[in-house]
């Protein structure tokens, strides 16, 4: 084993939205590579100078592995570390730069320093997140990306306020847990926006006090029917430039969009530059959920635990680890929230 990394046996690995963009070629991302940035397991081996954790370990992992070096690290903003961008996310490999990974003599490439479409991982140590025992190991998966996502663009990145009125566009697997996040930051009104009425009616579920069918008409004029002046804060749990948008202008004065859905690289979305001004309204984008993962992982799962976050019901299906593309299928083809691979 090599410095500062583990050896992770996979429990459960989700299928994630931000697969499918690295499927259709609507991201740059190095390539051959082994798919999957989320995920959960038991560690096997400790490499040198991991301290933190101990084999037997129960772990989540996270795409963002904090250096714990660079000024953000530093600051406190893990979310944004700088390492991670520079050669975890560009070169597709770990921290030193090389892979764990082949096929036959080719070498492979990390996909987010996770790969969790596996039987085991290395990964490197700060992107194990030791969690408590008693969790479901594969339910838990779900915490790595879409809840740690999705709450967290609520709790960290907007900082939602008691009272607030919030309006959530995307009822997927991000999208509901922006939902509960709403929720437990004592959210006034919560309105669930999408274009599938099954999926506003989990909204409800989950925290959701209004719902607004999007096929039928303008998402836009019926969030203005129900909130006359407009929402606190707008979150785009999709990430098209459409729904970028309409958040922007579901804004009532002081409001913040915020922008947690990933778009395919190259898209653009446009504002009015003076209302935002005039209305003293922001843009916020949301990486991670602005998570500090070694802090803000366990809690979810300890929210999950005491009863306070809907996990189970996120989880469409199980599939075994051989069906990962008829799972992204699945998630294509717009039918499910989350399919989690068991090896």
């Amino acid at each position: 084993m090599y410095k500062r990394q583990v050896r992770v046996k996979i429990a459960a690995a989700g299928v994630c939205h931000s697969d499918l963009h690295v499927k259709r070629g609507e991201w740059d991302a190095p390539a051959p590579m082994v798919m999957g940035h989320e995920g959960s397991g038991v560690v096997l081996e400790l490499g040198e100078g991991v301290t933190s954790l101990a084999v037997g370990d129960h772990v989540v992992l996270s795409w963002v592995p904090p250096c714990g070096e660079c000024r953000y690290c530093l600051q406190g903003h893990e979310a944004r570390c700088q390492k991670v961008a520079n050669v975890i996310n560009a070169k597709g490999s770990l921290f030193d730069g090389t892979s764990r990974l082949s096929l036959g003599e080719e070498s492979l490439h990390h996909y987010l320093g996770v790969s969790s479409y596996a039987e085991e991982v290395v990964v490197p140590a700060s992107g194990a997140i030791k969690v408590r025992d008693d969790a479901p190991l594969d339910v838990i998966a779900v915490v790595g990306c879409a809840v740690a996502t999705g709450v967290g663009a609520v709790m960290n990145t907007a900082a939602v306020e008691p009272g607030s009125t919030v309006a959530v566009i995307g009822c997927g697997g991000v999208g509901l847990n922006v939902v509960q996040g709403a929720k437990l930051a004592g959210a006034e009104r919560i309105v669930a926006i999408d274009v599938v009425p099954e999926k506003t009616d989990m909204a409800l579920q989950f925290g959701a006090t209004d719902r607004i069918d999007a096929s039928e008409r303008d998402a836009v004029e019926q969030l203005f029917e129900l909130i006359p002046d407009g929402v606190d804060y707008a979150f785009d749990a999709i990430g098209r430039t459409v729904t970028t948008e309409q958040a922007i202008r579901m804004l009532g004065l002081g409001g913040a969009a915020v922008i947690v859905g990933l778009p395919p690289t190259g898209a653009r979305a446009s504002f009015e530059p003076l209302v935002l001004a005039e209305a003293d309204q922001r843009i916020l984008g949301s990486n991670y959920g602005s998570v500090r993962p070694s802090i803000d992982i366990p809690a979810l799962v300890d929210r999950y635990m005491d009863g306070q976050l809907k996990l189970d019901p996120l989880i469409s299906g199980r599939r075994p680890l051989d069906e990962a593309a008829e799972a992204l299928d699945d998630l294509e083809a717009g039918g499910v929230l989350r399919t989690l691979l068991i090896p």
